[in-house]
This record gives C-alpha cells, sequence and structure tokens, in this order.
C-alpha cells in the first residue's frame, strides 16, 4: 500500500513540475510580445526621426528644381538647342503728351545733367503753305542706346524721296550726339526742302572736340541750333506735357542755366 501510495505522489510531484514548465513557459511566451511591443515602441521614433530628413530632402529637391533646370537649359544652350532671345537694341515710345515728371526732371536745364539718360524729343511738323494741320508729338528714348532724333525720320518722316516741304521744329532735352549730329547733316543736305530748327535744354559734352564739330557741320548744313529760353520751356509744358490743369512755374535757375548754355553754344558756332 505503502508503495501505491508512494507512486501517485511521484506523479503529482511530476505533475508539479510540468505545470511549473508550462507556467514558465506562459511567462516566456508573455514576455516575448512584450519585447516585440517595446522594440516596436523603439522603432516608431527612429522612423519619426528619419521623416523630417526625407522631408527636407524632398524640399531641397523642390527647392534645386530652378537650379536645375537652369543647368538642363545652360547645358541644352551649350549643345545647340536653344537659341538666345534677341531683342532690339532699344526701343522708342511716341506719343503726343508726356508726364510732368518726365519734363521736370528730363528738360531741367541744369549744367550737369547726372541720371538725365533720356532723351525727350518734342517735334511739330508744318507743311509749306500751311496747306495741313501742324503734326505735334514727342518721342522718348534711352540716351545710352537709342536716338530719338534718328528716330524722327524713320518713324514720323520716312520719305526721304519726297518732293513736299517741310519745316520741323524740335525741343530736345539734349543737343544731339556726334552720331546723330553727322546723320542730321546727311539729310538735311539730301532733303534740300526740309527745314530743321532745334531747341535744346542742355548741351551734351559740349566740352568735347567731336561734339564741337559734330555741332558746327549741322549748323553749317541749316540746322537752326538754339537754347530753350524759360518762354519755350513753357511752350513746351501747354503743348506737350499731361499737366491736368497744373500750371508751369519755371525752376529758381532756369534763366541763369540758359544764359550759361547761350553763351556755350554762341563760342561752338562762332
Amino acid at each position: 500500500m505503502a508503495d501505491r501510495n508512494s507512486k501517485p505522489s511521484v506523479k503529482k510531484k511530476e505533475k508539479k513540475v510540468d505545470n511549473k514548465e508550462k507556467e514558465k513557459a506562459k511567462e516566456a511566451k508573455a514576455k516575448e510580445p512584450t519585447v516585440k511591443k517595446t522594440d516596436k515602441v523603439a522603432k516608431t521614433p527612429e522612423k519619426a526621426a528619419e521623416q523630417p530628413v526625407a522631408t527636407a530632402e524632398g524640399e531641397k529637391k523642390n527647392g534645386d528644381n530652378g537650379g536645375a533646370a537652369g543647368a538642363e537649359g545652360n547645358n541644352k544652350e551649350e549643345n545647340g538647342e536653344f537659341q538666345p532671345i534677341e531683342l532690339p537694341p532699344f526701343e522708342i515710345v511716341k506719343g503726343e503728351q508726356m508726364s510732368q515728371f518726365y519734363f521736370k526732371f528730363q528738360f531741367r536745364n541744369v549744367e550737369y545733367s547726372s541720371g538725365r539718360n533720356k532723351t525727350l524729343l518734342c517735334f511739330r511738323v508744318d507743311t509749306e503753305g500751311g496747306s495741313t494741320e501742324p503734326l505735334k508729338g514727342y518721342m522718348e528714348d534711352e540716351h545710352a542706346t537709342a536716338h530719338a532724333e534718328e528716330a524722327f525720320f524713320q518713324q514720323v518722316l520716312p520719305d526721304s524721296t519726297s518732293t513736299q516741304a517741310y519745316d520741323v521744329t524740335w525741343y530736345v532735352s539734349s543737343s544731339p550726339c556726334v552720331a546723330c549730329a553727322a546723320k542730321l547733316t546727311n539729310i538735311l543736305r539730301q532733303r534740300k526742302k526740309l527745314s530743321l530748327r532745334i531747341f535744346c535744354s542742355r548741351l551734351f559734352e559740349w566740352e568735347e572736340p567731336e561734339i564741337v564739330e559734330g555741332l558746327k557741320a549741322l549748323a553749317s548744313a541749316g540746322c537752326k541750333l538754339r537754347m530753350m529760353k524759360p518762354a519755350d520751356f513753357l511752350l513746351v509744358w501747354d503743348t506737350y506735357v499731361d499737366k491736368e490743369e497744373e500750371s508751369f512755374v519755371p525752376w529758381e535757375d532756369c534763366q541763369e542755366n540758359y544764359n550759361y548754355y547761350m553763351e556755350k553754344l554762341a563760342d561752338i558756332l562762332k
């Protein structure tokens, strides 16, 4: 009996051992998911840390698209696939009236014309006998690259073979440069029925010998060169300026500067 009783006890012990091992196995399995979850939690911040880097790289790529396109464009230009856009050397603006600002700034007859890089030309064209209404308007250009004086005979009076007599009067912000003086001299010699008077607000580089020779040649070809006096500025204001009922008040040194330039022009043409 003792032996029988002892066997079950052994089995019970074995069962207890088995149960303990099963419990340990369960605990081990229970711990494994916990570790996996911990791994996932640990990986999550790594992905979150990587995400801004990827975004930043994406932003850089987006920002570099223009540069990349520019580089591709440069490569294509070097390969001859793209041709550079050819722009005109200058643009002449033509109209009936100019702004007050253009007149007051560009036409002011100061001795030193720094920053005044436009040539403004107001014109009046009368035909012989006054058979038609006078043609009036103004033209402007960038003085460094364009020449309103030449453009006038291209756009306003282009017909060099016309036998019609024209009496042309100009009021210009600056006297002609060397190239324009030479071209105007040739035009006057070719078109015998053309009369040209030029009233200048300022003298352009009047101390340069080539300018002096150009103005002398222009005068000898029949052009009447004059300086604008205060009354001429008033005429231009009334006729060619969008004044909006505002009256013209000559600047303080208008008369003084006119006298100064008159002496210089007289010395050139004597």
